[in-house]
């Protein structure tokens, strides 16, 4: 157990930030699962619209530093070339 006036508020601020954090990641999968229901329906104009919405949610995760920049370019380049093959 901490015992400083300073390790008490850090403690303090690390579970704060994780709570922040978990709801940043939660609201990107939330999106991105959107999308991915998209794909799975067959819906291209559904699919689409739901990547535009997902993307700059992903981009704030960067910001936000609950992700990585190269994480984040992967998976919407998967994404997109997923919506892109749909016939």
């Amino acid at each position: 157990m901490a015992h400083h006036k300073s390790a008490k508020k850090r403690i303090r601020r690390n579970a704060r930030r994780t709570e922040i954090n978990r709801r940043r990641v939660s609201r990107i999968r939330t999106y991105v699962k959107a999308v991915e229901t998209a794909i799975a329906s067959g819906d291209k104009e559904a699919a689409q619209t739901a990547l535009r919405e997902a993307q700059p949610e992903m981009q704030r995760g960067i910001r936000g530093g609950v992700l990585h920049k190269n994480t984040v370019a992967r998976k919407l380049s998967r994404l997109s070339a997923r919506v892109k093959a749909i016939a």
